[in-house]
């Protein structure tokens, strides 16, 4: 599958964009109701976490819960990632993303994160020597994305089976007590690696036509 490039600077910045300090972060995207944001926060204070959620209703139950548990280190997000991470986000910035369980799109493969032209958008983001968790319960989109990890992004990864002990989010849960088989993707970025938006600045809330 060949994969055409993002246009960054036609990403219009999400409603009430806030622009955030050039620190070391990790970013989970799609966070839902949280569950996973809360346990990666609590165990590892060290890192602050940036949990973003699209779904508004999902969102305000995570925004809900963190209140009540107060980790300093979470910051929950009310967004659509792909602005959201263009606007906000410097190069080389993040040690790990998380990507737990997304929408498959079984009716459109384009729009599977590994077919995505902004995924090389989101690898110019990850530091070198930082990670991609990416975990499914649909086998055929985890073999689709081992092809794309071989043949276009030539990454290397880490392909795992989920134990069943596991309950990092609500429908890893769910899926784990039908029975179903869940895997996860841990991608790499080595020291040599470059995309076309290496040297692309965060456009902070800054529209397409003020960019010029």
């Amino acid at each position: 599958m060949s994969i055409r490039q993002f246009q960054a600077h036609r990403m219009y910045a999400p409603r009430d964009f806030k622009a955030i300090a050039n620190e070391p972060i990790c970013v989970e995207i799609g966070a839902g109701k949280g569950k996973h944001a809360l346990l990666f926060s609590r165990e590892n204070p060290n890192k602050k976490l940036l949990a973003i959620e699209r779904t508004r209703e999902k969102f305000l139950a995570m925004q809900k819960q963190h209140e009540l548990e107060g980790q300093t280190n979470l910051e929950v997000i009310h967004a659509d990632a792909l602005p959201w991470v263009v606007h906000a986000l410097f190069p080389e910035q993040v040690e790990q993303f998380f990507i737990l369980y997304p929408n498959p799109e079984p009716h459109n493969a384009a729009q599977r994160w590994l077919n995505m032209p902004f995924f090389e958008f989101l690898l110019s983001r990850l530091k070198v020597g930082g990670s991609i968790t990416l975990a499914s319960n649909i086998t055929e989109y985890i073999d689709e994305a081992v092809e794309q990890l071989v043949h276009v992004w030539k990454l290397p990864f880490v392909k795992e089976e989920i134990p069943l002990t596991s309950a990092r989010t609500h429908f890893e849960i769910k899926y784990l007590e039908r029975g179903e088989l869940c895997q996860q993707l841990i991608i790499h970025k080595p020291e040599v690696y470059t995309t076309r938006f290496d040297d692309f600045a965060p456009l902070n809330g800054q529209s397409y036509e003020n960019k010029g």
